[in-house]
């Protein structure tokens, strides 16, 4: 007799109590293996592409909003195109040029169903509404009968090569609201030349390609003018831009571009302190790049509206002035107005310390002040300083004209550069041995031997001393330094004054 060997788990136990009709409904339990397989596939169905189907959710996010958005942008450089639709509102908000555009007045904008922009893809074509179930229908028939304005741009390079694209209205293309058919791809720029049959022959032609400047160089505008305006709309939108983090000379370059496009749609207020927080974080390798380009870099602190940078540079630029008033011929004269109102302050001080400079002297133990007759020697003392710095601070003579015969014509010789004695001032505030050093002055007292002798030079250098610590204090005013970057106690070589004090109500946008 043959035993039928029954899985424990299909007998039913003594002890479980059975449910009485009608109060419980029993589930029915299927194999381990098909429940499994069912979970699975639930799991992965979300992940598979219903493009163009009834189940499709088109994508709601930057930089498509195709639910809510009510713009749509194309901008196409190079063979490259990347396709915003973004929010009349927000794009209004941020730049002047929207806000003036899509106005009533300039505005061409077209009204189309709102049904139809919630069933537009990535990719710009629109679902069908009619393709939905049976059940779909009433709840859309709402959201169709709604109309909504619409605007279209796209990126025009102009006719001429010269000329900086921008971006212009443009009718709204049939195929992106609803249309079977597929809008046709843009040109593509710059295509090259089909290959040669020949292998060798496609590689030099492929080598000559690689190394014909004029191509490159226009691949790599192309590809700037791409990031610049995907820069541009992630910060309407409050999303980071992506600008080098690591080389600030090439973040500089970026972030220029990305001000002077910004310019352009008048939206510097918004993109300006992105541009800012940027390159603050740079720190000391930023205060170093402006002092060796304070000019440029003056114009980007206008334009990012960054009172640091601004700041920074100003100091540098009316420290070191007129030396780079040609870079800044294109400025505004609102710029070029403070340049000058601070420069004139930084004159009018170091006039003042100047003449305190020559005004210092000597007193006796009578407290009276030196002179040839009452102390010879501490006289010599002033007199060998104020020589001193009457040749450091003051321009040297012009040339003698040469002898010439009377059918030449003399040429007026050049003017002498501009005397920008700030080194002179640091020397003075440093004292000590910076200048008039032992050698010196013991070369100076030799002129006379018969007052020549240890006592004299010790007392001739301690009296020196004493007059170089009157010129260090009267020098105090000209050694504060207003900028990030730390000098140091010697000036950090700079031939200039970083005196300069900007206020507030200095800065021109304010």
């Amino acid at each position: 007799m043959t035993t039928l060997s029954t899985p424990f788990y299909d007998l039913p136990s003594p002890t479980r109590s059975r449910p009485e009709a009608g109060t419980h409904t029993l589930a029915v339990r299927r194999p381990s293996s098909v429940a499994s397989r069912s979970t699975a596939t639930r799991r992965h169905r979300s992940s598979r592409s219903h493009n163009g189907g009834p189940s499709y959710a088109p994508q709601n996010e930057f930089p498509n909003f195709a639910h809510t958005g009510d713009v749509e942008i194309i901008v196409a450089a190079g063979g490259q195109e990347k396709r915003y639709i973004l929010h009349r509102l927000i794009l209004a908000r941020s730049s002047g040029f929207f806000d003036a555009s899509t106005s009533e007045q300039w505005s061409r904008a077209q009204t189309q169903p709102q049904g139809e922009v919630a069933a537009q893809g990535y990719n710009g074509a629109l679902g069908r509404i009619g393709e939905e179930d049976e059940g779909g229908q009433a709840g859309r028939a709402s959201a169709n009968t709604s109309q909504k304005a619409f605007w279209r741009y796209e990126l025009d390079f102009g006719d001429q090569t010269d000329e900086m694209p921008m971006l212009v209205q443009k009718p709204l293309q049939t195929s992106l609201f609803g249309s079977d058919h597929t809008s046709r791809p843009p040109p593509v720029r710059n295509k090259p030349p089909a290959p040669s049959n020949g292998f060798f022959r496609s590689i030099s032609a492929m080598q000559s390609a690689i190394h014909i400047p004029s191509s490159t160089t226009q691949t790599g505008q192309d590809n700037d003018i791409i990031r610049d305006y995907d820069n541009l709309f992630r910060i309407f939108y409050n999303y980071p831009p992506t600008l080098d983090a690591i080389d600030i000379t090439e973040a500089y370059i970026q972030c220029k571009s990305l001000l002077n496009l910004a310019d352009m749609y008048d939206a510097l207020e918004v993109v300006g302190p992105r541009i800012d927080h940027h390159l603050l974080q740079f720190q000391g390798r930023l205060w170093k790049q402006i002092a060796k380009y304070p000019p440029s870099y003056l114009k980007l602190g206008y334009l990012a509206r960054s009172k640091v940078i601004f700041a920074e540079a100003l100091v540098h630029v009316v420290g070191q002035w007129p030396l780079g008033a040609p870079q800044l011929r294109n400025i505004p004269d609102i710029i070029l107005e403070l340049i000058e109102d601070k420069v004139d302050e930084l004159q009018d001080l170091k006039a003042k310390i100047e003449g305190r400079l020559f005004r210092l002297t000597l007193t006796t133990n009578r407290g009276e002040r030196v002179s040839p007759w009452n102390s010879y020697s501490d006289w010599n003392v002033v007199s060998l300083f104020r020589q001193w710095l009457a040749e450091n601070t003051t321009p040297p003579p012009p040339p003698l004209p040469k002898a010439a015969g009377p059918d030449s014509r003399q040429s007026a010789p050049p003017p002498p550069p501009p005397l920008n004695n700030g080194r002179i001032y640091r020397v003075l505030g440093m004292g000590g041995s910076a200048y008039l050093s032992h050698d010196e002055l013991k070369r100076f007292v030799r002129l006379r031997p018969d007052d020549y002798s240890r006592e004299n030079m010790k007392k001739f250098e301690r009296r020196m001393d004493e007059l170089k610590g009157l010129a260090r204090e009267a020098v105090k005013p000209l050694m504060r330094n207003f900028l990030e970057l730390d000098l140091g106690r010697d000036g950090g070589g700079m031939g200039y004054l970083t005196c300069t004090r900007v206020d507030d109500t200095d800065f021109p946008w304010d």
